[in-house]
């Protein structure tokens, strides 16, 4: 409740960011306030650029002031998140500001700004529910109110997890958590929320694997988080680097029946050579002693974070729902979901390719 209070990063208002940012042009994404009864995926968001002054004005409704590109979405319609802005990169020019920030406090030597993501949103902007895969979270509330609503990891399967629309990191719910459809997903009935209003000063703390759906509450909101990763991550890594390929190799050609939007629009998929490389370790698997099989698959895994690094930094990550048992393939599950077809595994590939067995001459 009171670690945070004399950060110098609680006087990062818009205002003031506005200010030190000036004509650096920052990434918005807009959704209209009506509820749907369904999640609010990236996927169904519009995206502009503009400076945060402009984003101030709009969000003020000041008469004939410079909006930028938030001209074409009435501000009594739409709300709007700068969200998920890594610190380091937003903020580069004036590397000082990393000190700001104080998660060394907490006992994380060294952690700071430089480690953390920048989230500034409108009344209404939220975040759909998901849980993170990896490691946990520490959220600072830096200006007004954010509403969150948690639900523990034993509650997966009442919150129906989807990977689509995909994204590295996350496993998103299919259920609108303010508005949930409860003849669709009756199960919700029995999800405990947590709830709790989080106010500028104090800091959440979101456990691995907790599910969260966050709101804003007030009319701008501003906030700072870090995740941080633990040891037992590292089979979730694997799973993945594994997922990562799956989807690549799915998406990477259009066809007619490819054609929804599975991937979010920050998120980048392994090429062809890399899905190459996380199938080749995933072969060699029962092979290996398990030291070296995690560290081939973990090499893999590398491989496909440095082809998008540059547009997103790791972080925790999610997991679909359905799983079926390939009971000819051995005693392993594969993630099945409405837009999933199971692979045959090489043993029925061979027979299939021989065709049916003779009976007769």
């Amino acid at each position: 409740m009171n670690m945070a209070l004399d950060w110098p990063v609680l006087q990062w208002t818009a205002e003031n960011l506005s200010a030190r940012l000036g004509d650096t042009p920052v990434r918005f994404r807009l959704a209209r306030k009506e509820g749907t009864n369904r999640p609010l995926f990236e996927t169904h968001c519009s995206y502009v650029e503009a400076r945060l002054a402009q984003f101030l004005s709009w969000n003020q409704n000041q008469a004939e002031a410079d909006v930028g590109p938030f001209i074409d979405y009435p501000k009594s319609e739409f709300w709007a998140y700068a969200d998920y802005k890594y610190i380091a990169v937003l903020f580069q020019d004036f590397p000082s500001m990393f000190e700001d920030v104080k998660w060394d406090e907490f006992g994380f030597g060294g952690r700071g700004g430089r480690e953390s993501t920048l989230w500034i949103g409108t009344e209404g902007a939220n975040t759909p529910c998901h849980l993170d895969s990896y490691g946990y979270n520490l959220v600072l509330q830096v200006q007004g109110r954010k509403r969150w609503h948690l639900f523990p990891p034993e509650d997966s399967a009442k919150l129906y997890p989807t990977r689509i629309p995909y994204e590295e990191s996350s496993i998103f719910s299919q259920v609108d958590v303010l508005r949930p459809d409860l003849r669709r997903f009756p199960a919700f009935r029995g999800a405990r929320a947590h709830v709790v209003t989080l106010q500028p000063g104090q800091v959440l703390y979101v456990p691995r694997h907790w599910w969260h759906y966050v709101e804003s509450v007030d009319p701008v909101t501003v906030s700072v988080n870090s995740w941080i990763e633990l040891e037992e991550d590292d089979r979730s890594r694997v799973s993945e680097a594994v997922t990562k390929a799956v989807v690549g190799a799915l998406k990477a050609t259009p066809s007619a029946d490819n054609t929804d939007d599975w991937l979010n629009p920050t998120e980048v998929v392994a090429d062809v050579y890399t899905t190459v490389l996380l199938i080749i370790s995933l072969h060699e698997l029962n092979l290996l002693p398990p030291g070296l099989c995690m560290a081939a698959c973990a090499a893999a895994s590398v491989g496909a974070f440095q082809k998008v690094q540059g547009t997103r930094h790791r972080r925790p990550v999610k997991r679909d729902s359905k799983t079926r048992t390939l009971e000819d393939c051995g005693s392993f599950t594969l993630p099945f979901g409405p837009h999933l077809t199971p692979v045959l595994c090489p043993r029925e590939r061979s027979q299939e390719m021989r065709g049916p067995e003779r009976t007769g001459p």
